[in-house]
């Protein structure tokens, strides 16, 4: 059991890398112009309301150029966070009415101030997750860039927020800016901090525990938000523990977190959006599921946040540094950034116990198998999906699009490159493994918090695998920039796994949902690229009259139409396509979904290389 303690709230600000976070707060106010000071208060939280008040002082002459954010770190799309933005009102230093112009829907143009401005307005909240703001009777959610304005050109200006509870609501703050005195005010050395800090009030269960890192003692803090059980929450702080000591174990350290903490603000209620949400030294994790019911679930997402702690928050791109709050954000590397982190998800869970091998074996063969049948790869490849992020990372559109066939997630697509490298370095280069490629990424590029590129990526392939420069080029060809999948019935073999058909008796006329009703099945999505509907013409909307001379009302009706038939097959359909009855031959297939098991699953002898193999790769790192 692990021993979790409450500890005074003393922070003292660590040694960071220039133009990162500049070190203590109060000597920068000093000697710069006046901070910039936001207020937040929750008098009509019942309807998802927050009233914000803004003061500048010390303003150069000309308009005020108010902007709310249209992105959001850890975002790639646009969301445009004005569109719950009302009552705007600026104000003189003695409550002076200003004029206020709006050049654009995202902007409001302060004018005519003598260098004070008071802005407030009014913001409506009801999305608790990690892109937007959620305000209710339970607590305020805030993600800042969906929450707060701010001013073209004071951006390096530091930053003094102060949180005022809901009425009688007994709210505490949890949050990565840097505390004060006062429980309820909080400061950031800049915007670029304050945007990254997400805050959650509420009346929360507090875990804390400490770690050494690069610079001393560090604190971990779990501020969870629940509806279940002391013992619950003890079971999830276990698990998180378990996944922060080998996360420290696989990268050979901690980064140093910025004011010597490390917070994850978990919120599972069943009126929040399930979300995880990476920020410099936080992060948001949330789910309309319970620990109760979904412990794993929940911690799988803890686990692939918390790696991003090294790997997209200090190990970064060049083409995301700096953040650009007001365009849709787009990196090449997001293969890399999300996926390879995918698969590190996973790997740590098994790592830290939490997951048993037969397990993680059906995780990765989800994976390879999703990548080998998906007909995305015939039109882009990793690094060229990576770029399809502003269209799909949480972005929305009215139009239909193709992606079912033409997207293939770079989180999964990564994830199968990331086990790719982990292998290869593992059986060509004994002794390596993806742990020393990420430990050399993380003294290259994130310690030292230089952004990297593509190339660099590459570079580093060649440096960890003992200076073979034909294996890093000819695994980047391959497979981040082309769409091939590598041999894995012979990589994992080599860790006494296996690569094998999950139901090769089976017959398919293509992974399609249907619904059912009297008038027969209809398609409820568009059919996929290479599966027997789509060759025979069938697409989204189509609906299946009958099927080899019987009518399909129902799963069974298809389930007997397909007993009894063989890969190749011909069955006749008749169908409705867009008024008009038409009438097609399905060629039928075998079912192409792939899985991996064990040897022992299988029913085959483990050597002793292959369990020395699969221990090295999988057990515990953490001492």
């Amino acid at each position: 059991m692990v021993r979790w303690f409450t500890v005074a709230y003393v922070f003292t600000a660590l040694a960071v890398p220039r133009g990162v976070i500049p070190a203590p707060l109060g000597a920068q106010i000093a000697v710069a112009k006046s901070p910039i000071e936001y207020e937040i208060s929750f008098p009509n939280a019942n309807h998802h309301e927050a009233e914000i008040t803004i003061i500048y002082r010390d303003l150069n002459p000309g308009p005020l150029e108010l902007r709310m954010s249209r992105s959001s770190p850890g975002r790639y799309a646009l969301h445009e966070f004005a569109k719950n933005v009302y009552s705007v009102q600026a104000t003189m230093e003695y409550e002076d009415p200003l004029v206020i112009e709006r050049p654009d829907p995202h902007q409001w143009n302060v004018v005519g101030h003598r260098g004070f401005v008071r802005v407030t307005y009014t913001l409506f909240g009801d999305r608790a997750d990690g892109t937007y703001s959620g305000i209710d009777r339970t607590h305020g959610h805030l993600n800042m860039p969906a929450t707060f304005m701010w001013a073209r050109g004071l951006e390096e200006r530091p930053i003094q927020v102060r949180f005022q509870p809901a009425p009688g609501s007994g709210w505490r703050v949890a949050t990565q800016l840097a505390p004060t005195s006062d429980p309820f005010l909080y400061e950031a050395p800049d915007l670029a901090y304050f945007m990254d800090s997400p805050t959650l009030l509420a009346d929360f269960v507090e875990i804390l525990w400490e770690v050494e890192g690069p610079e001393g003692g560090q604190e971990f803090r779990i501020a969870l938000q629940h509806d279940g059980s002391a013992a619950e929450a003890e079971r999830y702080a276990e698990g998180t523990h378990a996944i922060v000591r080998e996360a420290g174990a696989l990268f050979g350290e901690y980064p140093a977190f910025d004011y010597g903490q490390y917070t994850f603000l978990s919120v599972y209620l069943p009126w929040v959006s399930g979300d995880g949400m990476e920020h410099r030294n936080s992060t948001v994790l949330t789910n309309s599921g319970s620990i109760r019911n979904n412990l794993l679930g929940l911690l799988g997402t803890v686990a692939h946040e918390f790696i991003h702690a090294w790997n997209m928050e200090r190990i970064r791109s060049d083409e995301i540094q700096p953040f650009d709050l007001e365009a849709a954000n787009m990196s090449r590397a997001l293969w890399f950034g999300e996926g390879f982190t995918s698969y590190l998800d996973d790997l740590l869970l098994r790592r830290a116990g939490l997951i048993d091998t037969d397990e993680f074996a059906r995780r990765i063969g989800g994976a390879i198998n999703t990548v080998t049948n998906s007909p995305g790869r015939r039109f882009f490849s990793p690094v060229e999906m990576s770029m399809q992020a502003p269209f799909v990372d949480a972005a929305t559109s009215v139009d239909p699009t193709n992606g079912g066939n033409t997207f293939l997630s770079y989180y999964t697509w990564g994830s199968v490159v990331g086990l790719a490298l982990d292998l290869e370095l593992r059986t060509r280069f004994p002794g390596l493994s993806l742990d020393h490629y990420l430990r050399a990424m993380w003294a290259a590029y994130g310690r030292t918090e230089v952004p990297y590129t593509l190339d660099n990526l590459e570079a580093m392939v060649m440096e960890v695998a003992r200076g073979d420069r034909a294996f890093a080029r000819e695994f980047f060809g391959r497979y981040v920039q082309g769409g091939e999948v590598p041999d894995f019935g012979a990589l994992l073999a080599a860790a006494g796994m296996v690569l094998r058909r999950s139901r090769p008796e089976s017959v398919t006329i293509g992974g399609i949902g249907l619904r059912y009703g009297q008038d027969g099945a209809t398609l409820q999505g568009y059919s996929t690229i290479g599966t027997p509907v789509y060759d025979a013409g069938l697409d989204r909307g189509d609906r299946i009259v009958e099927l080899g001379g019987r009518p399909l009302r129902s799963p069974a009706d298809l389930e007997a139409v397909l007993e009894g038939t063989r890969p190749g097959d011909e069955i006749l359909v008749r169908y409705v396509s867009r008024g008009t009855e038409r009438s097609a031959v399905i060629v039928l297939v075998s079912s192409p979904a792939l899985e991996v098991v064990t040897f022992e699953a299988d029913g085959r002898p483990l050597d002793a290389g292959m369990r020395t193999f699969r221990e090295n790769w999988i057990e515990a790192k953490a001492r």
